[in-house]
């Protein structure tokens, strides 16, 4: 079926004329073809033959003999003869619209008035009638045009034929609505008026309900339809209420039932009846009715074809002089059937005819739903009828009938729903009540929150089940006298598209806030909002096994979908109506950005676009709809800071096409000229100069302007060419340098056959030339005086249209009751969610979720929802841990690109985990930027902390301790080993050989390391770009500039984690041992997680000094706690709780108010037994001579200098603070100190003469032993501090420095100045163990060579020659010690090592050497003894049969038959005597 098009009347009358002889031609051509009709044209009518005499003056006398035809035939001719009349009357009209245009369609209208006629015939005349209006003949310019449209309404109304074949009647009935379309939808629809609209209407309407009919004539009349329903609804938006109300009472009082869709009918009274009487025949018409009476009399019940057709007589023309154009009485007659037919109650429709009301009625009001109330009539129609009738449907268990009817009720929620409060409110309440998940008769009167018994029935109650329908008088009844009636749940299909017509109708932004303030806030209306969330958030996380699993899933997506949106809608509204200083200053930040940025790209479009990039202005939009190239375009368009020159530049490059291609995809080039396209394109950037840059951003906008459809242009090729003309002929229009100015002939000769090889129209090409010629193309950089205000007018408007409206700080007032009363179930099914669904969307907009519920409870100041959100997000990432281990296990470390990674069971798990990974990175991303939200939730932040501690996974900052003096040293995450009981040298050198042996790189089974594999090394490093993604030491710094009270929340969380691992562990340990033995002797192990805690929850206190009042009591009740036991606790945590405590004391000294609490803290550490006293002894005594010096005025009694000496006299059997002790008493004892005073004199006194007793009892003890007091310059105090100091500098990158470093080394250490106390054994050992060894160790290790790899070679070879000459020196020469095996082992290894380094190094050589040399010597010491030949006694002692041994083992490794060749086995009898 032809669409309708509206035709302006611009065709040539000569045009209209064909048109009007051709459609003659095919009408008559098809009487002539019927037998009957033939004969008729040959008599023409007497009438006409006596005119024709009588203007001629002649006497005409009747013949003899007249042909008398039969009624039938002389009907027949008269029909015929009107198309010659007809023909005769256009032959000389020039002007159709001059003739009355009644008089040319009369014969056709006879025609379709006649039941003469058959229905080749009528479809011809349909045709005909069709082609009026295309041509132009039937136009709004036409004289009595309203005369035609009346009789054409009438003529197709009832339209009359001779039936044949059930397939050519219905193309007629095509034809029909085809014709019917035309007229009201066409350009003369306008004027037609309500009762040809209503005969229309009805006519569609009784073929889209006629079921005898095919189904695609019942289809192809539906669409009609809707096609006419949209034209008659749209003319509301243009319609006066007032004046068409008015229209009614005038209809009502006068001519009523003239605008009514009525039918005649024999058999009942002559009056009005309406349409939808005429579709309830239609439907119980008797079934016994022959198939040619059906279709005989479209319209009508079935009748003789001899009565009523005559009487069907042209509509007087009297009665249109003051006919208004159709509007508010026909609409509403239309809505009034409509509505009637939906009637379920009404058992004379059925499905199918309410399943096409029910379309007709949704199209109108997706047309005109949101003017439908301004009129009274219709809206009295809506509220009433229709939501009663419609709310009764959406019970069906008919799919079809339930889908047409839950979309119709959907669309006039959408558009009408301001006017329907109560009406909604039914809906709603039975939509959830048919969804929630059906519960027990006998609970059913059970009250629950969201979902107590209210004073009115959420649902249209159905008294009598049986029937499947609900009374609406009872249901009102019920209103006010009964709770609520139990509801069927939904179920299969039928639930999903329920729940799926509530997602529509809550897809608003304000949907949920509207619920709480109309219905919750109103007590006479259900709390739809609480029922609402209570049911989406249970539907979210509940699980019921009567529904299957992909159903559920689907349920759980969709409920998710409408929380997420009522949460992303919430903080939409928050971001506008609370305005804040903060954001306004990261606006102005963001603009400084952008200046910025901007002024790099002018430099620099690469640096500017990475300066942009790296600040987050650019790259901060993408989605799914928007890709990077897109969003990179957006901001070049939108920016106006870019230098418009590099702009085309860059975006022209080859690089960027992709670029380009988005660029110049963000006009809008739709109905626009080519020349304003181009003109709009070039004023947007500069055109490169480049021939190649041109053609790339023509070729681009030639591509995307031909996909806009221009008119004319038939290839993209041709744009293409268009475009370089535009270009051209800007220049040669407007460059002055050019004299010869191109002519319009030219142009056009130019373009000849450019358009896919034909030629475009004169006028095309001149509109292009005329608009080029009156409004030059200005490039950008070129606008000056009236041109530049142009452009910048231009550009402004443009801006304007994406900077969005003025903001009005219209605050959401129950925004916040809202949220707070919702958050938790909200969270915790968003939570859900997110663990349970694999799929990627939901995840997404679950994370999107937990962001947005984290922004409304930082607007909103709900720290508890940010506690919660926090929960929630740890719970997934999976790095809590329900019990972490006090002794960190020996986890392998790997070096990948210069970095050393711990492999452990976390970061591998972590690392598979993807889920928990982004679970991760939005917790941290959250919690960024919004600590002082948090409170509670930063027991979970910490608890991360610290597990991530454990597995070496934080960074490097986090995992050190800080000094008292300011230094940083790592957190061991192991334990010093006890010191083991030292065996008796029974056997002492087998014995010491044997456990070498067995662990050669003295390691024992305890520490053996597990190997990494590549998946586990792969796992970690995505733990560690996860982490890294976190920001953990961003968020670690922002935690020292928290708020007072959160502050304070996360100190109580570091010291109840602490408290847990220290002093709650230590009072369950005796009761698990249940040992019977005292629990004071109890040791907790070392647990590095304690030490990790205490030094965050000191840092941190310590880097908010403003707030030490508040978090002092906190962290000074953990640190008492330990130091009250501090024989039961490790002691790097005892030594780490002392320095803590001291460094809180220099805080509380600049606070008068606290100043008592310093001495507190004091009497603490001076009450310390005496073994951890000599343990902490140096830093006690550092922290006191810090603060007594830093802070003298704190001590302003005898008893608090009582204390001071009282912590003095602790740390004096410790050397180190002894010293340190008798400097603080130099400085108050030195001369003009004015230290000194009767509150400290007698303390003084006392505390030096403590130290002179405490000089001569260590005297004496010296003497006692036979030992000379150990002067300042041995070994210990002196000589071992520069060797190793050396050792340091002989592995340095500079080789001046190395070698210089070295040399000196090798001078003392062989030199006779080398102060050794020869009873002191240990000595030497330090020698080797922390000079000679470390420096090869470093100076094997990779690292180090990098640093000069040209010059460590020749280091390394001068330090294995001093390695052997040392040990000859001090071992070999003397054979001091029991441990001489060991070590000579040991350097059997360093020289493996060396000589395995770099085989083509000078070592390879020299290595051998050096160790033969050293052989020899031991050989010829009696050190080194070889078995005796086969047969002869072994006369060696077992230390030298067991270091033989060794030796031999040992050097086989790497030096196979080595040992031999120096020492022959048989060479024992010449070895010297050991």
């Amino acid at each position: 079926m032809t669409s309708p098009s509206v035709v302006s009347n611009d065709k040539p009358d000569t045009s209209i004329k064909h048109v009007l002889y051709s459609e003659i031609l095919s009408v008559t051509s098809a009487m002539r073809k019927n037998s009957r009709w033939a004969s008729s044209t040959l008599y023409m009518s007497a009438k006409d033959t006596s005119t024709l005499g009588s203007n001629l003056g002649l006497r005409i006398s009747s013949p003899a003999t007249t042909v008398r035809l039969s009624e039938r035939g002389g009907k027949e001719a008269e029909l015929m003869a009107n198309f010659q009349d007809l023909k005769r009357t256009i032959k000389d009209i020039s002007d159709f619209d001059s003739v009355d245009l009644p008089v040319i369609l009369d014969p056709f209208f006879a025609i379709l008035r006649s039941p003469l006629s058959t229905g080749p015939i009528t479809s011809a005349v349909l045709s005909a009638l069709h082609s009026f209006f295309h041509c132009g003949l039937i136009n709004p310019n036409a004289r009595l045009l309203d005369h035609a449209l009346a009789e054409l309404s009438s003529a197709v109304s009832h339209c009359k034929f001779e039936t044949s074949d059930s397939s050519s009647d219905e193309v007629v009935l095509l034809k029909i609505l085809t014709v019917i379309e035309d007229c009201l939808c066409g350009n003369v629809g306008a004027g037609l008026g309500d009762v040809e609209v209503c005969e229309m209407l009805e006519t569609v309407l009784t073929t889209c309900c006629q079921m005898r009919l095919s189904e695609l004539l019942r289809r192809s009349a539906e669409i009609t339809m809707h096609s006419l329903a949209r034209t008659a609804f749209a003319k509301l938006h243009i319609l006066d209420p007032e004046a068409e109300e008015a229209k009614l009472v005038v209809n009502d009082e006068v001519v009523e039932g003239e605008i009514k869709m009525t039918v005649s009918a024999q058999d009942i009274p002559a009056k009005a009846e309406s349409m939808d009487h005429n579709v309830e025949r239609l439907e119980t018409e008797n079934d016994t009715a022959s198939k040619q009476e059906r279709l005989s009399d479209q319209g009508e019940p079935p009748q003789s074809k001899d009565d009523g057709i005559n009487k069907t007589q042209p509509l007087s023309t009297t009665s249109f002089a003051h006919r208004p154009a159709y509007g508010l009485p026909s609409i509403l007659e239309l809505l009034r059937v409509l509505i009637n037919v939906l009637d379920p109650n009404d058992q004379q429709h059925t499905d199918s005819t309410r399943l096409v009301a029910l379309g007709i009625l949704n199209t109108a009001f997706e047309e005109s739903g949101t003017v439908v109330a301004c009129f009274p009539s219709l809206k009295a129609l809506l509220v009433d009828s229709g939501c009663k009738f419609l709310f009764q449907l959406a019970r069906s268990e008919n799919m079809s009938i339930l889908q047409a009817t839950l979309r119709t009720i959907s669309t006039i929620f959408v558009t009408t729903r301001k006017h329907l409060k109560l009406q909604q409110e039914l809906f709603l309440a039975f939509t959830i009540d048919r969804l929630v998940t059906p519960f027990p008769s006998s609970n059913v009167k059970g009250s629950k929150k969201g979902q107590y018994t209210s004073p009115r029935p959420g649902t249209p109650a159905t008294p009598n089940s049986e029937d499947g329908r609900s009374d609406p008088e009872k249901i009102h009844t019920n209103f006010h006298t009964s709770s609520k009636v139990h509801v069927p749940p939904a179920r299969g299909e039928i639930r999903d598209l329920i729940l799926e017509t509530l997602g529509q109708i809550a897809d608003q932004p304000s949907f949920m806030v509207d619920l709480y303030s109309n219905y919750d806030c109103d007590v006479n209306c259900e709390n739809l909002f609480e029922k609402l969330i209570d049911f989406l958030t249970h539907s979210v996380q509940d699980s019921n096994a009567t529904i299957p699993d992909l159903q559920q899933r689907n349920t759980k997506i969709l409920c998710l979908d409408m929380l997420l949106s009522f949460i992303q809608d919430m903080a939409t509204r928050a971001e506008g109506a609370f305005p804040s200083p903060a954001s306004l200053l990261q606006a102005k930040s963001q603009k400084q950005i952008i200046l910025t940025g901007a002024n790099v790209f002018n430099n620099k479009p690469k640096n500017g676009l990475a300066f942009l990039e790296e600040n987050g202005i650019i790259y901060n939009d993408l989605s799914e709809d928007v890709s990077k190239t897109k969003s990179l375009a957006l901001f070049l368009k939108g920016c106006t800071r870019l230098n418009k020159r590099l702009l085309g530049d860059y975006i022209s490059k080859p690089d960027n096409i992709e670029l380009l291609r988005a660029y110049i995809g963000l006009f809008d080039f739709q109905n626009k000229a080519i020349a304003d396209a181009m003109r709009e394109l070039l004023e947007a950037f500069r055109l490169p100069g480049e021939a190649q840059q041109i053609a790339r951003i023509t070729e681009t906008f030639a591509s995307i302007y031909f996909a806009s459809g221009p008119a004319e242009i038939k290839s993209e090729d041709a744009v293409y060419v268009l475009s370089y003309s535009v270009i051209m002929l800007n220049t040669d229009l407007h460059n002055p340098q050019i004299r010869k100015r191109m002519t319009i002939e030219d142009y056009q000769k130019n373009l000849r056959g450019v358009n896919d090889g034909t030629d475009f129209s004169p006028e095309f090409l001149q509109n292009i030339y005329d608009s080029i010629r009156k409004r030059e193309i200005v490039m950008p950089e070129e606008h000056t005086g009236q041109l530049g205000f142009e452009y910048a007018w231009k550009e402004l408007l443009a801006r304007s249209r994406n900077a969005g409206d003025f903001m009005i700080c219209n605050a959401q007032a129950f925004d916040k009751q809202i949220f707070k009363f919702v958050w938790k179930a909200v969270i915790s099914a968003i939570a859900h969610a997110f663990i349970t669904f694999d799929d990627d969307y939901i995840i997404q907009k679950a994370i999107t979720g937990f962001k947005q519920c984290a922004t409304l409870a930082g607007r909103f100041h709900l720290p508890d929802v940010f506690d919660y959100v926090v929960v929630s997000l740890s719970q997934a990432t999976g790095l809590l841990s329900d019990s972490l281990p006090s002794t960190v296990p020996n986890y392998p470390v790997v070096n990948v690109e210069d970095q050393s990674i711990t492999v452990s069971n976390l970061s591998v798990d972590f690392g598979t985990n993807f889920k928990g990974q982004l679970a991760a990175v939005v917790l941290f991303i959250i919690v960024n930027g919004n600590g002082n939200a948090l409170r509670e939730g930063w027991t979970q932040i910490f608890e991360m902390f610290q597990n991530l501690f454990l597995h070496s996974l934080l960074p490097k900052r986090m995992l050190q301790m800080e000094d008292f003096l300011g230094g940083f040293t790592a957190i061991p995450l192991r334990g010093s080993q006890p010191p083991r009981p030292q065996h008796r040298n029974d056997g002492g050198l087998l014995s010491t050989l044997s456990s070498y042996l067995m662990t050669p790189y003295n390691t024992s089974s305890e520490t053996l390391i597990p190997e990494a594999t590549e998946a586990d090394i792969e796992n970690t490093l995505c733990t560690i770009d996860c982490l890294a993604s976190c920001r953990l030491e961003e968020l670690y710094r922002q935690i020292t500039q928290l708020d007072v009270e959160a502050m304070v929340a996360s100190i109580r969380a570091l010291e109840a984690l602490a408290h847990e691992r220290t002093v709650a562990k230590l009072k369950m340990q005796p009761d698990e041992n249940a040992t019977g033995t005292d629990s004071r002797d109890y040791q907790l192990p070392y647990d590095p997680a304690s030490v990790f805690l205490l030094e965050t929850m000191v840092s941190i206190s310590c880097h908010a000094p403003q707030y030490i009042e508040e978090l002092w009591p906190i962290v000074f009740e953990h640190l008492s706690a330990l130091l009250s036991t501090p024989t039961q606790y490790s002691v790097l945590l005892i030594e780490r709780a002392v320095v803590n405590l001291l460094r809180l004391c220099r805080l509380l000294a600049q606070k008068s108010s606290l100043r008592d609490q310093i001495y507190i803290s004091f009497d603490l550490l001076a009450g310390l037994p005496a073994i951890v006293s000599n343990s902490v002894g140096e830093q006690v005594a550092s922290g006191v001579s810090l603060i007594v010096q830093q802070h003298r005025d704190i001590i302003r009694s005898q008893t608090e200098w009582n204390v001071v000496f009282a912590m003095i006299r602790t740390s004096m059997s410790h050397p180190e603070a002894a010293r340190l002790s008798f400097e603080l008493m130099t400085v108050l004892t030195a001369e003009g100190s004015q230290l000194v005073s009767l509150d400290n004199i007698p303390g003084l006194v006392t505390i030096l003469d403590d130290f002179a007793a405490a000089a001569g009892i260590a005297t004496e003890k010296h003497q006692q032993r036979g030992r000379r007091v150990e002067p300042l310059t041995s070994a210990k105090h002196y000589t071992l501090p520069l060797l190793m100091a050396l050792s340091r500098q002989s592995t340095s990158a500079a080789r001046e420095v190395r070698h210089a470093a070295i040399g000196h080394l090798q001078r003392i250490l062989l030199g006779p100045g080398l102060l050794l106390d020869e009873n002191d054994q240990s000595q030497v050992g330090d020698v080797f163990n922390r000079v000679v060894f470390p420096l090869l160790d470093e100076l094997l290790n990779p690292q180090t060579y990098q640093r000069d790899p040209f010059g460590i070679p020749e280091t390394r070879l001068r330090s294995c020659a001093l390695l052997c000459k040392v040990f000859m020196q001090l071992q070999v020469k003397e054979q001091v010690g029991a441990s001489f095996s060991v070590l000579w082992i040991q350097i059997v290894d360093l020289l493996d090592r060396l000589m395995n380094a770099d085989r083509t190094d000078q070592l390879y050589e020299a290595v051998p050497e050096s160790l033969k040399n050293v052989i020899l010597v031991m050989s010829a010491t009696g050190i080194l003894v070889p078995p005796p030949a086969d047969g002869d006694k072994d006369d060696r002692e077992d230390s030298q049969r067991t270091l033989w041994s060794a030796t031999y083992e040992r050097i086989e490794r790497f030096l196979p038959g080595f040992l031999e060749d120096i020492i022959p086995l048989h060479s024992q009898s010449t070895s010297a005597p050991s």
